[in-house]
């Protein structure tokens, strides 16, 4: 992945993961990203999406933008915020439910 935040940083993998609809609109539970350096969420998804064709990637689009968002072990709405190397990234679909 060439998008990148400007920081020098080592490059490395960011491991995604999906939780419910998130995971069956990916068609996997996890998947990995290879970063040259920090990431924004957004950078992520767009190539996350830019994997999947047609339909799959509307969707996959569809359901990651309505997700809340784990960076590590944080929650953040800002999808402008860096996911480094060796991160981690976890989308949470909406559910009803209490």
């Amino acid at each position: 992945m060439s998008a990148t935040t400007g920081e020098t940083t080592q490059g490395g993998t960011v491991q995604v993961r999906y939780w419910a609809s998130a995971r069956e609109a990916a068609g996997t539970g996890e998947e990995s990203v290879t970063l040259e350096g920090a990431a924004s969420v957004d950078a992520v998804v767009e190539e996350l999406v830019a994997r999947r064709s047609g339909a799959d990637a509307e969707r996959l689009a569809k359901v990651l933008g309505v997700c809340s968002v784990l960076v590590g072990d944080r929650p953040t709405k800002d999808r402008a915020t860096e996911v480094a190397p060796g991160g981690t990234l976890e989308f949470l679909p909406p559910f009803a439910g209490g």
